[in-house]
């Protein structure tokens, strides 16, 4: 592999939700560590599976990777990471204050912002404070989804920007009183990002459109700010083996090949390593030291029936939602399943139905525009994304507009340049989130949302504001918060979307349990793309299909609603084929 030829000390990893970033980096650390060298496997995704690929817990300290000699590995956990970050601060001075204000102080530091800072910190402190991994030869980070990961790797650049230019005392004096001190770190994490002799920068993708333009897009936006990609990974080809008499092989190798050959120019040039599909999934040692050898001959079993027992379609469970007349419906789940097509089907269908109905987007890496298509929308669905920028835009103009009208020339300054803070972010995308949220009064609002660790970050901020509006209301006062929204069965339907393997059911059933602790109950599951709902004669593939009982079985046992989902031999691109999912 190109990309593992003569290492940086820093390798990231990253890419679009389910292209296998994971099993690379993992692997990547495997093929590093038997080579003699010692290696640290960093996960920056809040909704990390290092653990699961291993099969041990790693968790928020480096920990011994039991089977492989020479191996470590760190999973920062947002919210031990927020907690650890309060207790810094709040730590020394507990014992000289009264009760009230370390309350206060907890509370200030209690929301998404120093979450957000927290992870951060741990992240920049491993690229810049040398004594952190004076141990290791190479040091691999196995990152969050695009959108998360491009805000991660740009963090370092703006926290340093704006204490260069001071800070204000608003909205973030909580989470902003750790930061100073951070400085000289900050810069050091700026600098080794964007030395390509330090940190090495690899974009893992499939041979697929929409996976490659956002790669294109990840590539332009870091090189923008000084980090420029040095290797790009095409993982999960169809290998020859995989036969060519078999019409939904033809149909995959033909995608495959085109986008491929379409690939954005910015890719195209930068040097390049293609992994072949594997029969098996990437769970276990032996599964990660095969990921970059050659094609393995899948063993042929023709007599499993691979369509026995396939669950109701997804346009009965369309049917039933339909019948409430409005409501909020969430798509959810980790990177890669497919949210964004399961959500743009169901609003189709709902659409067509004659419902009137608002299809977005709470992934800064959102895809609808492309999931939809070029052709004639529905004249009953609308389309919106939550950008980041624009939501920072609008949030600032409005601040500015109303806190800030009544204020001199001096205070207005100091209230502008506190909303330079990368905090403003997470507070603006929130309210926006908040706005859809009560969309859904009147109509369907059908919501593709941002992977599994994103998206537990923005139901913190939910949790945060809720939490916040309660105290502050006069006893019996009426008020309906985006959490209490959330929480009512009647009013959100959440389903949980994920692909028949281990991995993605996993995280999936863990999302759901994080949301029950919450008070939010998920309706439905969905399970995309089954090779065994499809029909195939390929050996590859239905050995790949005959693996997915174990994670089908498992979804049963905690569904009370559930749809498979066949993988097409089209992708399900615009209105036309996205109806076929829900037909």
């Amino acid at each position: 592999m190109k990309f593992l030829s003569d290492p940086t000390r820093f390798l990231f990893f990253t890419g679009k939700g389910g292209v296998g970033k994971t099993s690379i980096a993992c692997a990547s650390a495997v093929q590093l560590a038997e080579a003699g060298r010692r290696v640290l496997l960093v996960s920056t995704d809040p909704a990390s599976n290092v653990g699961q690929v291993f099969g041990q817990t790693i968790g928020n300290t480096i920990t011994a990777v039991t089977s492989v000699p020479g191996l470590d590995a760190l999973e920062i956990d947002p919210e031990q990471a927020a907690a650890d970050y309060r207790e810094r601060i709040i730590g020394p001075v507990r014992a000289f204050l009264p009760a009230r204000e370390i309350a206060e102080m907890t509370e200030q530091l209690s929301g998404s912002c120093t979450t957000e800072i927290a992870s951060f910190n741990e992240f920049t402190g491993l690229l810049a404070d040398p004594t952190l991994v004076a141990d290791y030869d190479n040091v691999l980070f196995d990152t969050a989804p695009t959108g998360h990961t491009i805000r991660l790797l740009k963090l370092p650049g703006d926290w340093t920007g704006f204490l260069d230019t001071g800070k204000g005392d608003a909205s973030c004096l909580g989470p902003l009183s750790g930061l100073e001190k951070q400085r000289t770190l900050y810069g050091g994490a700026v600098a080794a990002l964007a030395d390509p002799s330090i940190t090495r920068l690899v974009l893992v993708a499939r041979a697929q459109a929409s996976s490659l333009a956002e790669l294109a897009r990840t590539a332009d936006e870091l090189s923008e700010t000084g980090i420029k990609p040095s290797n790009v990974v095409i993982n999960g080809v169809l290998p020859d083996t995989a036969g060519a008499e078999d019409s939904l092989v033809v149909a995959i190798r033909e995608r495959e090949r085109s986008a491929v050959a379409d690939m954005p120019v910015s890719l195209a040039s930068i040097p390049r390593d293609v992994i072949e599909l594997k029969p098996d999934n990437m769970v276990g040692l032996d599964a990660l030291r095969s990921l970059f050898q050659g094609a393995t001959p899948a063993p042929v079993n023709d007599s499993v029936d691979l369509r026995e027992d396939i669950a109701p379609s997804l346009n009965e469970m369309v049917g039933e939602l339909a019948a409430a007349g409005h409501g909020l419906i969430m798509c959810m789940g980790k990177g890669g399943v497919g949210k964004t097509t399961i959500a743009a089907a169901i609003a189709t269908r709902l659409a067509e139905l004659g419902h009137d109905v608002h299809l977005t987007t709470t992934d800064p890496a959102g895809h609808l525009a492309h999931t939809m298509g070029v052709g004639d929308a529905l004249p009953n669905l609308t389309m919106s994304q939550v950008n980041p920028q624009q939501a920072v835009q609008e949030y600032r103009d409005h601040v500015m507009a109303t806190k800030g009208r009544d204020l001199d020339d001096a205070g207005r300054a100091l209230l502008a340049e506190d909303l330079l803070s990368p905090c403003t972010e997470e507070v603006a995308v929130f309210k926006q989130f908040s706005r859809l949220v009560n969309q859904a009064r009147r109509t369907f609002v059908v919501m593709d949302t941002a992977p599994t660790g994103h998206t537990l970050l923005l139901m913190d901020a939910a949790g945060s504001y809720h939490r916040e509006i309660a105290r502050n209301m006069p006893d019996g006062a009426h008020y309906a918060t985006p959490m209490m929204r959330l929480q009512d069965p009647d009013y959100t339907r959440i389903l949980l979307v994920t692909l028949p393997e281990t991995t993605p059911v996993l995280e999936a059933g863990i999302l759901e349990d994080d949301l029950k602790r919450a008070g939010i109950h998920p309706w439905a599951w969905v399970i995309n793309q089954s090779l065994a709902a499809a029909t195939t004669t390929s050996p590859l593939l239905r050995h790949r299909a005959t693996q997915e009982s174990g994670p089908v079985d498992s979804v049963r046992e905690r569904a009370s609603r559930l749809a498979i989902v066949p993988l097409l031999h089209e992708e399900p691109i615009g209105p036309e084929r996205l109806a076929l999912l829900a037909s």
